[in-house]
C-alpha cells in the first residue's frame, strides 16, 4: 500500500495495488473507491480528507515489504 496526499487541493489517495482502476463507486460524499472490472478495489481516495481524518496519524507511518520476504516458506 502507497499513501500520497496533495496538500494543495487537501485529497489523500491510498493506493492498494498495482492494478490499473477501470471504474469510480462513491460510497460517501468525496470519499471514492477505484476499482477492477472484476470489482476488486484499488485505491482510495479522500477529499477534504484533513477534514475527515488526522492526517498526522496516516501520514506518519511507512512500511514496505518484499513480497518475497513474506511468500518464502522456512525450513
Amino acid at each position: 500500500m502507497k499513501i500520497f496526499y496533495d496538500n494543495e487541493v487537501d485529497a489523500l489517495y491510498l493506493r492498494l495495488g498495482e492494478e490499473t482502476p477501470d471504474g469510480v463507486i462513491e460510497i460517501a460524499e468525496g470519499v471514492n473507491l477505484d476499482t477492477t472490472s472484476n470489482n476488486r478495489i484499488v485505491g482510495i481516495e479522500i477529499l477534504d480528507a484533513s477534514k475527515k481524518i488526522d492526517l498526522k496519524t496516516i501520514l506518519s507511518y511507512t512500511l514496505e515489504f518484499d513480497k518475497d520476504l513474506i511468500t518464502q516458506k522456512t525450513a
